[in-house]
């Protein structure tokens, strides 16, 4: 019987995929989403690693994903914790420091963000040799799932307005779950001063501004399966005042 590594595909053509979890308080969530990871990337034969930006998780995810570590390999898991929370901006940017990836993927660690997309995400980049590819939740079957009323309804309307005031030739402007050349990503990272959920939006507004390419697929959205959504109301003012700076400035 030929074994599990024999059948996977051999995709060894240079490229590798650096996946970004910032996580805060997801110990819960952490196995999973790694596991998922492991098992979607083992499948498709794409090389890869994951480094987990914990900010001083006080419910001992890091310790979790020192066990993770010694399950998968220092290799595949990588590990840059930070003292404090400091915000996802400046996660992205410390763990893109210790990327060896030519290509950047980011994602949530709480499962909102299924990893069987990645290998879609992959595909719809090669074949069209794009700068970013992000997840749509509003295009072909992309949606939402787990909200209620009021979660869509504010999310709905954060991405009709960010439609209208910033024509961002992207559907889904809020998401975080997308795919980058890492030399794109440095560029946008450097220019972009938005911090939270404003820093989204942001790196598609200035991805559009340098004439960047952006590719598109549907994305189921689920929402976290453990612990609580950072979502509240000193997100949604702070996400208004970013929306309204950026049409200013842009």
């Amino acid at each position: 019987m030929a074994s599990r590594k024999a059948l996977q595909p051999n995709r060894d053509n240079g490229d590798k995929y650096s996946v970004l979890l910032p996580t805060y308080n997801e110990r819960e969530n952490l196995p999973l989403i790694v596991w998922l990871l492991v098992k979607y990337f083992g499948e498709s034969g794409y090389n890869y690693e994951i480094i987990v930006i914990d900010d001083g998780s006080p419910d001992g995810t890091l310790e979790v994903a020192e066990q993770l570590q010694k399950i998968y390999g220092e290799e595949k898991i990588l590990l840059r914790p930070r003292a404090k929370k400091l915000g996802l901006g400046t996660a992205y940017i410390h763990g893109m420091k210790h990327a060896t990836g030519n290509f950047i993927i980011i994602m949530d660690a709480d499962l909102s963000h299924h990893p069987k997309f990645i290998p879609e995400f992959i595909e719809k980049q090669k074949k069209g040799n794009y700068d970013l590819v992000s997840g749509t939740r509003y295009q072909g079957n992309g949606g939402v799932y787990g909200w209620d009323l009021r979660r869509k309804l504010i999310s709905r309307g954060a991405n009709f307005l960010t439609q209208v005031l910033l024509r961002p030739g992207a559907s889904d402007l809020t998401g975080s779950f997308r795919l980058y050349k890492k030399k794109v990503l440095e560029s946008l990272v450097e220019r972009c001063v938005s911090k939270g959920y404003v820093f989204q939006m942001e790196m598609i507004v200035r991805a559009r501004q340098l004439n960047y390419t952006i590719g598109e697929v549907p994305i189921s959205f689920v929402d976290r399966v453990y612990g609580e959504s950072k979502l509240g109301g000193n997100e949604i003012i702070s996400f208004v005042k970013g929306l309204l700076t950026l049409f200013a400035t842009t």
